[in-house]
């Protein structure tokens, strides 16, 4: 099964509803806190292009934020990325 990274800040609702609904499915992630890294999060923005958490990742795959994994999971197509 490949991994799930989600770089989030501990103040950003859609993290939490992300993390939530990997947790509702028994999926694991590994959570990376971008709330006191300055440097990180540009970092992770300049790879990816997005300047808004969470950044979600599956393998090496960034997938978008949380609206894209919402659709992913109720489009029934998650599952099946964390295989491919």
């Amino acid at each position: 099964m490949k991994k799930i990274i989600i770089y989030t800040t501990n103040y950003c609702p859609f993290c939490m509803r992300a993390k939530a609904l990997l947790e509702e499915k028994n999926i694991p992630f590994e959570t990376i806190d971008l709330s006191s890294d300055d440097a990180k999060r540009d970092e992770i923005s300049q790879k990816t292009g997005h300047t808004t958490v969470p950044m979600i990742f599956i393998g090496e795959e960034f997938i978008g934020g949380y609206d894209n994994l919402a659709k992913l999971a109720e489009d029934g197509q998650l599952e099946g990325k964390l295989q491919s």
